[in-house]
């Protein structure tokens, strides 16, 4: 387990709503587990299995969900959306899940909590996964000797891609968490990165050096582009719980789009979608696969499924992201509820979305939403004692799918080449696959107009007219991003169409917050019942997350700082170092 991973007890409203909507089971992933046992790695096989257990366990989308716009203080007046799509003015007294959650919601450092869905959890369940891929990659080279990688057996080469991939990742997650968005090469030396780790570490004391969020992209990239070389799924009996070949080929174009080098997104996503949009269909997420879903597991299984060709990569973690939505004072509700699901478009007048609250919800108190939740992100629960209803709470993230990417590709063409009519392709395409109903559901939101196929024309119209759209983004401060993200306002239509869709289809997994920050765009939190804001800038030092206060006690560079105002001697150490020798289990 990561950090203090403890066994839990279900509260009894969860056990109630599970007991409602049938979630009482639990993946076979987490059940079929070999009893603790010690074993000495020194076999290619034993190594692919290895890499299997080198993803993190650590959720990063609560964190991140709080610290973006998704999520408000209910007990701050509010306007709460109705049934009806009329708004009230309401408010809440209700508790926190834990205190944690109130300073992440405020952009201050988390002092309270090193547990689970906490900034430790993320820092440590990253590095361990990345000190695991370390120690495989020592062992691989011991069995490899003098021949080179390239010359070496398929499974062989298979097994370095993995391991390249899965250091590229964690390092990616822990940049974009714990420091600024990149902004351009010159301008991202001036921020402060986090600390590379690339061989085992054997030795009690040990530097870091954090560097610069420049030189982690760069580092990143060299392993990232080493993975896409020896890519393949031989390895794999279930590759959509690898870094299989689409699953990199999809890693690689967010990297790249967050580095906005956007040929190479459009390169890696035509790898995963093809050319061709008349195959598009086949391999977006198909809404018809929730005609005969009734309990939220039924919704759950249905959005993670792994044979589904729009899930590219699963990876499971410990997480109570799925109940902290629920009943508790930060929630997706008012405006960032309204902005996510619940609002008209340029191609349908109603005010629920079509493919909003497939296996989700509204709770509601009175006449006042009480906060969404949703089974894209419903939590699996694994029993060890099921009449004291104890265990451990499991969340399965899609880590890349092709709708995502596919808004990704739509974001490349509109800023690399300011190609409106292949974005507005891509943008299209995704609005199909929302609408990819059954035959009657799809008769019934299309009758009378009230949906109709999007158009160009309709994007241009709808999102360039204040007023007309909750999501229209002020995108002027991009500017001071750096030279090089520079938004003509004729893309504005499509900037604001990518924003409202991408904030959709990310919603709960955590990467609003990247998106705010890699944009520039600047938001504000209302707390408490005297409503104080606390907004961010573009350019404010708490858009990066600082880093756990342990990890700080030890001596590592606050998040806050440059690399300029760090000293030579203000490096972490860390008596266990943070890539350290791992201990091998027989999983």
């Amino acid at each position: 387990m990561i950090g203090d991973m403890k066994k839990l007890r279900l509260p009894d409203f969860v056990i109630g709503l599970m007991l409602a909507v049938g979630l009482n089971g639990c993946a076979d992933r987490f059940l079929d587990e070999s009893p603790d046992e010690r074993v000495e790695v020194t076999t290619l096989s034993q190594v692919i299995q290895l890499a299997g257990s080198a993803y993190s366990t650590g959720n990063y989308g609560w964190l991140c969900e709080l610290s973006s716009d998704n999520i408000i203080d209910i007990n701050a007046p509010y306007m709460a959306t109705q049934d009806d799509g009329r708004e009230v003015p309401v408010r809440y007294n209700l508790r926190e899940y834990e205190r944690m959650d109130g300073e992440a919601y405020r952009f201050e450092p988390v002092k309270s909590s090193n547990g689970t869905d906490s900034p430790s959890e993320i820092w440590e369940g990253c590095y361990h996964a990345i000190a695991t891929a370390n120690h495989a990659f020592q062992i691989l080279d011991g069995l490899r000797g003098n021949v080179p990688v390239e010359d070496t057996s398929e499974k062989m080469r298979a097994a370095y891609a993995e391991l390249y991939l899965i250091r590229a990742y964690h390092h990616f997650i822990l940049v974009n968490v714990f420091s600024q968005a990149y902004k351009d090469d010159n301008a991202s030396r001036n921020d402060i990165g986090i600390p590379y780790c690339m061989t085992p570490e054997d030795v009690v004391m040990v530097d870091y050096d954090r560097s610069n969020v420049t030189d982690t992209y760069d580092r990143i990239e060299s392993d990232l582009e080493r993975g896409l070389d020896l890519i393949s799924d031989v390895n794999y009996e279930k590759p959509k719980w690898h870094f299989n070949v689409k699953a990199a080929h999809a890693f690689a174009a967010r990297f790249y789009l967050f580095r906005r080098e956007y040929d190479k997104v459009i390169e890696h996503a035509d790898a995963v979608l093809g050319r061709d949009a008349s195959v598009l269909p086949s391999v977006l997420m198909d809404y018809s696969v929730f005609d005969d879903c009734v309990t939220s597991e039924d919704f759950a299984e249905a959005w993670q499924n792994p044979d589904s060709e729009n899930n590219l990569m699963l990876i499971a973690t410990y997480s109570v992201q799925f109940r902290r939505h629920i009943g508790y004072r930060y929630a997706t509700a008012g405006k960032a509820l309204k902005d996510i699901e619940y609002h008209y478009g340029p191609n349908w007048d109603w005010f629920l979305m079509p493919a909003a609250s497939v296996g989700g919800g509204t709770f509601y108190d009175g006449n006042a939403d009480h906060g969404f939740t949703s089974a894209r992100i419903a939590e699996r629960f694994e029993y060890t004692d099921k009449i004291a209803g104890i265990g451990y709470a499991h969340i399965v993230r899609r880590e890349f799918t092709c709708t995502e990417l596919l808004l990704e590709r739509a974001e490349a063409r509109l800023l690399g080449n300011h190609d409106k009519k292949g974005c507005a392709e891509d943008l299209i395409a995704y609005e199909n696959s929302r609408q990819s109903f059954s035959k009657s559901n799809l008769d019934f939101y299309t009758s009378g107009g009230a949906l109709r196929p999007l158009t160009e024309s309709m994007i241009e119209r709808w999102y360039s007219t204040p007023g007309k759209s909750n999501v229209i983004a002020d995108w002027t401060t991009t500017d001071s991003m750096s030279l090089g993200f520079n938004i003509p306002k004729d893309l504005y239509p499509y900037m604001n169409c990518l924003n409202d869709m991408r904030r959709y289809e990310t919603a709960y997994t955590g990467l609003r917050f990247f998106d705010l920050k890699r944009f520039g765009i600047e938001y504000t939190h209302i707390w408490n019942a005297e409503g104080t804001a606390y907004k961010l800038k573009w350019n404010d030092p708490r858009r990066a997350i600082e880093v756990p206060q342990d990890v700080l006690a030890a001596g590592m560079a606050s998040s806050y700082l440059t690399p300029s105002q760090v000293s030579h001697n203000v490096q972490s150490r860390r008596m266990t170092g943070l890539c350290g020798k791992i201990k091998v289990e027989n999983e």
